[in-house]
């Protein structure tokens, strides 16, 4: 596990707040806990953080219009949302302001350490999510901006939706890319529809990946695709 990264949690729930910053602490990280929203944006404000951990009910404000301030500022820290809230619109609400991932209550303190695990891995830099140029995928290239995926001495040019959607897989590379967070960022909505539209373009993108046997797009069962380099 990755040692010394600052992290910001807010959570109202005095026990629970507590036994995370612990928790979290004894795993090597510098934890920073604020108990409602307004004073975990101005705590935020006033520090430099690698990744934040938001409850998304807190009184004051709640994670949705916290984080929608921090992304408003340009600000691109990985937040994580905690909920007891399971239902898909205030998943899609999430991804929408600006959370990269999400956890449900309850759930294994385990599972947040490798979420946060790959948070700091996937950003590099956690300061900075930022685009990368281009990426490696065993034999195959991907130059981001161009929207070039090359093989050896061949290359195919990708269209905007392709280029997106590979992008995002990239950044989520080894791990897994959310539906929700790809529905809502590429496609605008979650529905039915552009699930399955989704769907068509990740067939699309194995079918172009498919000379190299190390890379693998994955369907992870109820929670989204991870591509893979092996």
């Amino acid at each position: 596990m990755s040692s010394g990264k600052r992290i910001l949690l807010v959570e109202d729930e005095e026990n629970f707040g507590s036994l995370l910053q612990n928790y979290l602490r004894l795993s090597g990280h510098e934890v920073d806990w604020a108990k409602d929203g307004a004073s975990g944006y101005s705590t935020f404000v006033n520090g430099d953080y690698d990744v934040c951990i938001f409850d998304v009910m807190m009184p004051h404000m709640d994670g949705f219009d916290l984080t929608a301030k921090i992304r408003a500022r340009g600000n691109r820290t990985p937040i994580i949302f905690l909920t007891a809230k399971k239902m898909k619109e205030d998943m899609i609400k999430g991804y929408r302001v600006g959370a990269d991932d999400y956890l449900n209550k309850p759930f294994d303190i385990e599972i947040l350490l490798l979420k946060l695990e790959a948070l700091f891995n996937r950003s590099g830099s956690v300061n900075s999510l930022r685009t990368e140029e281009s990426y490696s995928l065993g034999n195959y290239r991907y130059e981001v901006k161009p929207r070039l995926l090359h093989f050896n001495d061949d290359f195919k040019k990708l269209s905007p939706k392709e280029g997106a959607l590979l992008e995002m897989l990239c950044r989520h590379l080894n791990d897994v890319t959310p539906r929700e967070k790809a529905l809502v960022e590429i496609w605008k909505e979650d529905n039915y529809f552009t699930t399955r539209s989704m769907d068509v373009y990740i067939a699309k993108l194995r079918k172009y990946l498919k000379e190299d046997a190390s890379v693998k797009i994955e369907n992870v069962h109820s929670s989204g695709y991870g591509l893979y380099v092996k």
